[in-house]
């Protein structure tokens, strides 16, 4: 544990940090507000979270943090709780509101980190990478021959997109440059020119799916085992968006059955627990939520949740603040 800025004054606004964050941020954070800092191995509990909330005005937590309704009414004094993160499903919005309180997170900023590292996902699943890597490293690879680790091209297949928002569209206008047609889950009335399909539709016509939708209470287990029975024995399906979106129980039943040919994911149910039946498996590829993982997008996040709670705790309107 550790206090950034100590000797701030009383009159000053004072903010809970969450996790350690670069210096040069940590001095933009403290030029407006007394800074605590909790950084503990393991995100923090809620009696803590409580306890350290008395007396703050502004809160800048990260994805592990559950701001949960009993959190929120302990915080008197809380005005923001500005998420380094585009998701927000750690917090409890609805009580937040309910409060006062402002809820921000960081749209943009992430958007081609979390684009690229989908595309690296699809190359890696569909050429079995990954998988040749691990051969190769165990010195199980004895040379090359015709039908040695057979892959799947992309060019002339389909991406089935879930989820139309920034990301979701970079992932879609990426695909050209692969070959690919696609195409977008609708959600009921059409609002755009993106070319549509029927969530039923898209699951039994895409040759690889990649989500990119919030998770909201509606789509939890979205892709349970009657959607990845509808997909194509040979389509692959990638996740960068939330984990509790796919079941990892029936995705491990439909790889191990080869309902569909592969996997891709960055995110879990349980985050840092993945589910036991996929770590067995060849045909998945699994990545430790490395999205968002770039020098530059990781900056630009934290300071952007930065700037949006020294916006709101001195008054002013948070710069991006969740719907």
């Amino acid at each position: 544990m550790a206090t950034a800025n100590p000797t701030g004054t009383e009159s000053r606004s004072r903010v809970l940090l969450t996790r350690r964050i670069p210096s040069s941020l940590l001095s933009l954070l403290e030029s407006g507000a007394s800074v605590e800092l909790y950084d503990g191995p393991t995100p923090i509990a809620e009696d803590e979270l409580k306890r350290r909330l008395s007396g703050k005005h502004g809160m800048v937590s990260v994805l592990t943090d559950r701001v949960s309704a009993g959190v929120l009414e302990a915080a008197a004094d809380l005005k923001v709780v500005a998420n380094i993160a585009v998701g927000f499903d750690n917090i409890d919005v609805a009580a937040a509101r309910a409060r006062g309180i402002v809820v921000t997170n960081t749209p943009d900023v992430l958007t081609n980190a979390t684009a690229e590292l989908t595309w690296a996902l699809i190359l890696a699943v569909t050429r079995r990478v990954v998988e040749g890597d691990r051969l190769v490293r165990r010195k199980g690879w004895k040379g090359w021959t015709l039908d040695f680790m057979l892959g799947t091209e992309l060019r002339g297949k389909q991406l089935g997109i879930i989820g139309r928002g920034r990301i979701g569209r970079a992932v879609g206008e990426r695909a050209a440059a692969f070959g690919m047609h696609a195409v977008f889950a609708a959600r009921g009335e059409r609002t755009s020119d993106l070319p549509e399909l029927s969530l039923d539709e898209l699951l039994v016509s895409s040759d690889v799916i990649s989500i990119h939708t919030p998770l909201r209470a509606a789509n939890r287990h979205m892709i349970d085992r009657r959607a990845l029975a509808r997909m194509k024995r040979t389509a692959y399906l990638v996740n960068t968006a939330r984990g509790p979106i796919v079941d990892e129980e029936a995705l491990a039943w439909a790889l191990k059955e080869r309902l569909i040919a592969g996997a891709a994911l960055d995110v879990y149910e349980r985050e840092p627990e993945v589910f036991a039946g996929l770590l067995e498996l060849d045909n998945v590829v699994l990545a430790p939520h490395l999205g968002s993982a770039t020098r530059e997008t990781r900056t630009a996040m934290i300071e952007l949740a930065i700037r949006n709670a020294l916006a709101v705790v001195h008054g002013k309107p948070a710069l991006t603040p969740v719907p």
